[in-house]
Formats: C-alpha cells, sequence, structure tokens
C-alpha cells in the first residue's frame, strides 16, 4: 500500500524520493497561491504581515482553486521563523484498484488527455496548522490526499456500483456457511444451515457507503501519522500539525478535525458548526481514562485526577473536590500523596495543556515530544484519528451566497462563528452573483478582520482588543451549484 502512494509522491517531488523512502519535504507556501520569488519574501514579513491570496488571473485561479473557492494567509507575528499554517486543494481521481498499477490516485491534471478512465472523483480541502516546526504540516499538505485515495481505492467498487463484497465463510470449512446462511462461494463441499444458535453469532451487518468512506477517511490520517513517524525517526525532524480536511465526494461533504482548526457552514444567514476544537479541557475523560488505565505513562510524576488548582504538600488528609475520568461533575476526597503530583491536564482555555506542554489533543505527529527535562513521551495522549461529519449536500437547496468557512485557530481566537458569518455575508452581498473574486474577498477580509492593525508595536482590532498575532489561514469554499 505505502510503495503506490510513494510512487505518485516521487512524482511529485520530481523524482527525489526512492521507493521504500520518505522524501524530504523543505518549507513551502501552498502551489496554488503560486507566488513569485518577491511574493515569497513580502509573505514572510513578519512587521508587516502582508495578506496572501492567489493571483489576480482569474482563469489561473480557477483553474487551480475550482469552485471558485476563496483562500487568504497571514504570517505570524514573530512567533516563529516560518508560516507553520499549510492549505491544500486537489482533485483526485481514484481508480478502480489494477494489480499491476503503481499508483493509487492522480490529481485531475495528471490524467491522459482522451484516456478513458474508470473510478471515482473527490474534491478535497485541508489546512494544517503546525506547530514546533514546519515539518510535519508540509508533509501532511503534500501527501494526505494520496493517502486517502489509496484507502478508497480498496472500496471504489462498492462505492461506484454498489457492489457487495463477498461475505466471508464464518463458520467451519466443512459446513461452508456464510454469515446470512448462504454457501460459501470458497468452498464446494456439502454444508447445512446454521443452526439458531449459531446464526445468532452469523448475522452480517449492513455497513452503508457513508461509514465506508469515514472509514477511509480515518485510515488515511493514521497512516499518515505513521509516514510522518517514520520521517521524524529518519531525521529527526521534530513537531506535529492539526488537520481539517474536507473532501466532497458523491453529493456528500466530509469534514475531518484532528485538532483546533474549525469548519462552519452558513447556510442562509445561519450558523451551522461542522466541527469541534480537541483540546485537554474538550477531551479531559479520554485522557484521564487514558492515564487510568495505563499510569506508567504519566511516570510517576503525574496524576490523572483533576482538581480546582495545584494541591500544597499542607493540604494533605484535607477533603478537595476532584474531577476523575468517569465524572463531570465535581466531589470531594481527602487528599494522598499521589494527589501532590503536577495534574495530567491542567489550565483553562487556551492555557489548557497536556503534561504542562502542548494544547492540542489530536493531530498528526509529535512522536518526538516529551515533557520538558523528562524521558516522558507525550504521544501517547494525542490521538491522529479525526472526528468526521457528514453534511449531505444534495438535501439542500443553496444560495449564492452559502459557504463553508474552515480556519486555523489564529482566525477562531479572536472572532466567533457569528462574526465570522457577518462577515462573508456582509461582503459576498456587496459583490455581484457572478464576480469570480467574491469568495477571495471574503477570505481576504476574515483574515484581516481577525489581524487587525498595526497601532504601535501590536496588531489590534477595531474594537482595540488584541488582534492575532498567529499564523492565520482561510479557505472559503462555495456551495451553490455543487450538487
Amino acid at each position: 500500500m505505502m510503495t503506490r502512494v510513494k510512487a505518485v509522491v516521487s512524482q511529485l517531488v520530481g523524482g527525489q524520493a526512492a521507493a521504500g523512502s520518505s522524501p524530504q519535504l523543505g518549507y513551502s507556501r501552498p502551489v496554488f497561491l503560486q507566488l513569485s520569488p518577491e511574493e515569497r519574501e513580502q509573505a514572510a514579513d513578519h512587521s508587516r504581515r502582508n495578506i496572501v491570496s492567489p493571483g489576480s488571473d482569474s482563469a489561473r485561479r480557477r483553474l487551480l482553486l475550482p469552485w471558485d473557492t476563496g483562500y487568504a494567509e497571514v504570517i505570524n507575528a514573530g512567533k516563529s521563523v516560518f508560516n507553520e499554517d499549510q492549505a491544500a486543494r486537489e482533485i483526485v481521481w481514484v481508480e478502480r484498484r489494477n494489480p499491476n498499477s503503481s499508483t493509487a490516485g492522480e490529481v485531475k491534471g495528471d490524467r491522459s488527455a482522451g484516456k478513458e478512465r474508470d473510478g471515482l472523483e473527490f474534491h478535497y480541502w485541508a489546512l494544517f496548522d503546525g506547530h514546533a516546526g514546519t515539518a510535519a504540516a508540509v508533509m501532511a499538505a503534500k501527501l494526505l490526499h494520496l493517502h486517502i485515495s489509496e484507502q478508497l481505492q480498496d472500496i471504489v467498487d462498492i462505492l461506484q456500483d454498489g457492489d457487495v463484497p463477498p461475505p466471508i465463510c464464518l463458520t467451519s470449512h466443512t459446513k461452508g456457511v456464510t454469515g446470512n446462511g448462504a454457501k460459501c462461494p470458497s468452498h464446494e463441499g456439502d454444508w447445512e444451515p446454521p443452526t439458531d444458535s449459531e446464526s445468532r453469532f452469523l448475522l452480517e451487518k449492513e455497513i452503508s457507503h457513508e461509514h465506508l468512506i469515514i472509514g477511509a477517511i480515518e485510515n488515511a490520517f493514521r497512516q499518515m501519522d505513521q509516514q510522518i513517524e517514520r520521517e521524524q525517526k529518519a531525521h529527526g525532524s521534530q513537531g506535529g500539525c492539526c488537520a481539517l480536511v474536507v473532501v466532497y465526494l458523491l453529493g456528500k461533504i466530509y469534514i475531518a478535525n484532528a485538532g483546533d482548526s474549525r469548519a462552519i457552514l452558513i447556510r442562509n444567514g445561519e450558523v451551522i458548526p461542522l466541527s469541534n476544537e480537541f483540546t485537554p479541557e474538550s477531551e479531559r475523560q479520554r485522557l484521564q481514562y487514558l492515564g487510568y488505565l495505563q499510569p506508567h505513562l504519566l511516570g510517576n510524576e503525574f496524576t490523572h485526577l483533576e482538581f480546582p488548582r495545584r494541591i500544597q504538600h499542607r493540604e494533605l488528609g484535607r477533603r478537595m473536590l476532584f474531577r476523575d475520568y468517569s465524572m463531570t461533575g465535581w466531589a470531594y476526597k481527602t487528599i494522598e500523596e499521589d494527589d501532590l503530583k503536577f495534574p495530567l491536564v491542567y489550565g483553562e482555555g487556551k492555557k489548557a495543556r497536556v503534561m504542562a506542554t502542548i494544547g492540542v489533543t489530536r493531530g498528526l505527529g509529535d512522536h518526538n515530544l516529551k515533557v520538558h527535562c523528562s524521558n516522558i513521551h507525550i504521544k501517547p495522549f494525542l490521538s491522529c484519528i479525526p472526528e468526521v461529519k457528514v453534511y449531505n449536500i444534495t438535501k439542500y437547496e443553496h444560495g449564492v451566497d452559502d459557504v463553508i468557512v474552515l480556519g486555523t485557530d489564529g482566525l477562531w481566537d479572536v472572532v466567533s462563528n457569528r462574526e465570522v458569518a457577518d462577515v462573508v455575508i456582509r461582503v459576498l452581498s456587496s459583490c455581484q452573483p457572478d464576480d469570480l473574486n467574491r469568495f477571495t474577498l471574503a477570505a481576504q477580509n476574515l483574515v484581516m478582520r481577525s489581524r487587525g492593525i498595526l497601532k504601535g508595536h501590536s496588531w489590534r482590532l477595531s474594537n482595540d482588543r488584541l488582534g492575532s498575532g498567529d499564523d492565520i489561514s482561510v479557505f472559503v469554499i462555495p456551495l451553490y451549484g455543487h450538487t
């Protein structure tokens, strides 16, 4: 499976990646931006923080960003050398599996002219918010859609034709009975129907196409995480990234989120959340449960219990409020020696951290991440599996101003869902419906609204609150006319 992905990767990076090896992908900005050397230099200026969007050539932009997708980004105010956000936009063709083929999927522009192909096409948008370096985000931006294509290739026959794969023989070979009581196609001998007691265990579960696609996306994230792990071991690279992905396939939009980026739908002026953020606060119970089941992961320095504040040694024997993995409320317990250890989850809001180190609980990479000055690995608590939500685009009649907005946390840290929707609605309503630049203008306005204006030595919003000093990346994806 990985060999096919690497073969495609080798083509994408000019043949530099040999089969069986992971490519070293250097820092870059999204290809669809088509930045000149001068524009790349301006985009990297932390003091000016120029807002960057695809070029003014509408025809070229529509080729690189189909659906008239709007995009804009801006670098941080100095927190890291590079812009640690990455973005990707692809149209990928997934062929029926051919045992003699070495590729799982191709970007649309790579298809041979006039050649008949048998398979499915999916549209793909993604944002990757890197931390502790750009390596994981760059790699995910270049490769994750190929892993999704690889996983979809296993089920393209089912998705395209509705074929049900041959049932698996779940009983003995002598009976040759399948899970639904039919004769097993792989055994020609005598068989007899299962007894009532056997039937209870042989019933086949019906799996929808939707759940097969969700499983493919989840597995692709896992494969991507494993590839990043191999890269980090081979080259000593560090860091990780949050990942927010949108896949349009067969009339449905799949939103996969692992991290604290966010997607919302704006439909008829209404805001509909399409993702949840995964932070130490939102996943407290999962983290605590893992710490409870495998206390060795805490390194004898942390407790899986949560308290309203740090416990002092003088409070031994006193009663204090606490929460365990099974609790959403609070209760009292008598403080013991183990309770003096540092909490696994500590802090509130954006200051909450896992093991006093990282503020997100899902994402790709971070395989080398350890607690400061210790040998305690944090990765076991960080999940690479996304939450996947599904939006059936064919169920609704969408207007010309209905969009999906994807943004990294640099956007959402300073503006609410409603504020984002108001900006988008204002910009789109001020443009003609056939204006090809309207969604790009909406993305630019969102970035400007959250970045603010430089006043003195700080970036300020219109209400004089601090603007976002983080990297900010935004997609505005129109839904009208896409069913």
